[in-house]
């Protein structure tokens, strides 16, 4: 379980400090950050990318920084946290693709190491057997009799 551990750990850093680096960039340069045009969110809400910015720095950056910390110090409820940032991963890629219209290998890679963070993170609290791990290894295991 330690490798689950420091793996989680470095894919959370990684992520992390990537996606604050890239939301920094959308908010202070909305108009082209990182040189990227305005025109590959055209078919958004959104005019600029000052709010994806804020929320790629803040949900993606911030949450996968803290969840990195979670492991750091050993917190109870770390396989809830990775859990949480890992989907939310998953969510904003998805979201991104369909507002952009279009799937780049940056994609597809964020996109596979949420599924990977979110799978390790179902370790973890199936390791732990804590919600709902515990619910679906006492049926498996036949404690609950369902009448």
């Amino acid at each position: 379980m330690k490798k689950v551990y420091r793996l989680l750990f470095a894919l959370h850093v990684f992520v992390g400090i990537g996606a604050m680096a890239g939301g920094l960039a959308a908010i202070t340069n909305p108009d082209a950050p990182l040189g990227i045009s305005v025109e590959v969110i055209k078919n958004s809400p959104f005019s600029n990318f000052l709010i994806p910015g804020i929320i790629l720095f803040t949900i993606i950056g911030l949450g996968n920084v803290i969840s990195a910390l979670m492991f750091r110090f050993k917190s109870r409820f770390q396989g809830y946290i990775s859990s949480v940032f890992s989907w939310a991963l998953v969510i904003w890629i998805v979201v991104q693709c369909i507002m952009m219209n279009a799937i780049v290998f940056l994609h597809v890679l964020f996109f596979s190491i949420g599924l990977i963070e979110a799978t390790l993170s179902m370790t973890i609290l199936f390791e732990q057997r804590l919600f709902p791990a515990n619910l679906i290894l006492n049926v498996y295991e036949g404690r609950i009799n369902c009448k």
